[in-house]
């Protein structure tokens, strides 16, 4: 008489404390806070002390990260998560937390990115565990993560699809106190850093002459414009940008005496762009060619000579391609 086969079931993999706070993009100091007061830790240990955390426990530490990015404390984040996905018992199938990564804000709500089918590595994925670290106020953490995203997708993509979601859904005020512009200022400066260290001086640039990139005088964002110069240092064009919103007046000087090979003003708000403004460029010996970058410029008022540029990725190509002609962009 044949014995009964018997069923082999493979044990769930479960990670340690310190993959899965990389993973989120916290300490680890911040996970075994969290889950000696309020309750959201592993379901298993082994070894007496050591912390395994299965994929049901990722999946509920990462539901308190999006209720956190709501605005709630963190008391009610983990209560929330607990409601929602509940330590299971033996046997039983947790559920999965929604696939897009919702963010909740004063004036709506902003949706990062839909992340990978299967939980794969993503920009969606690091946007999360960017606003993670940002509301931990782990500046290592953020630096980490942005040094990450600039690598893995290039100043340009890392600035559209990671650290600009995370910015706009963290900013404003979170309560009326204005709780929460810490948060904001260290993401800033942060992200300022990590495009400044995208973009060093080429040594040997195509172009003799430089791309100007500068915002409208009353336009207080000189992000978006760092990234396009880190996005065109991986072409080793030469970039001149300025730390901040420059007067007509200075803005017209800067031209004159560098004669740069292209200008491009950047504009986000539609009160501050000015077309006349290209009028004052135009003076003198000025003939390199002209943009206008941003979703603030009106193309029915540009000057003909103007050139309006599309979203930020697009106008990178689009400069490459004016200063040095055809060819594909570097992956």
């Amino acid at each position: 008489m044949r014995a009964p086969a018997r069923a082999t079931v493979a044990a769930e993999p479960t990670l340690p404390v310190a993959s899965v706070a990389r993973r989120l993009g916290v300490a680890p100091s911040t996970l075994r806070t969290w889950d000696r007061r309020y309750g959201v830790g592993p379901s298993k240990h082994t070894g007496g002390r050591h912390r395994r955390y299965g994929q049901a426990d990722v999946n509920r530490l990462e539901l308190m990260q999006r209720a956190l990015l709501s605005g709630a404390s963190t008391a009610e984040a983990a209560r929330y998560a607990l409601e929602h996905l509940p330590k299971s018992g033996p046997g039983t199938q947790a559920a999965s937390p929604e696939v897009a990564v919702r963010i909740e804000v004063p004036d709506g709500s902003v949706v990062l990115a839909a992340e990978e089918p299967g939980g794969t590595a993503g920009p969606a994925r690091l946007a999360r565990r960017l606003s993670a670290a940002a509301l931990a106020m782990d500046t290592h953490a953020v630096q980490r993560l942005l040094t990450e995203a600039i690598s893995e997708y290039g100043a340009v993509r890392a600035w559209t699809e990671v650290m600009d979601p995370v910015r706009a859904a963290l900013n404003g005020s979170w309560r009326p106190d204005g709780a929460g512009a810490e948060v904001e200022h260290l993401l800033a400066e942060c992200a300022l850093a990590a495009l400044l260290r995208a973009a060093p001086v080429p040594a040997e640039p195509p172009n003799q002459r430089p791309v100007l990139l500068g915002s409208v005088p009353a336009e207080r964002d000189p992000l978006p414009l760092y990234a396009l110069a880190a996005g065109l240092t991986a072409w080793r064009l030469l970039t001149q940008s300025f730390a901040g919103p420059l007067s007509a007046d200075v803005l017209a000087v800067a031209v004159r005496r560098s004669l740069p090979a292209a200008v491009v003003l950047w504009a986000r708000r539609r009160e501050t762009a000015d077309p006349r403004l290209f009028a004052r460029l135009t003076r003198g010996r000025q003939r390199g060619r002209l943009f206008a970058c941003g979703p603030g410029w009106d193309p029915v008022t540009l000057p003909a000579r103007v050139e309006l540029l599309g979203e930020l990725p697009a106008a990178a190509e689009r400069i490459r391609y004016v200063l040095l002609g055809g060819g594909t962009a570097p992956s």
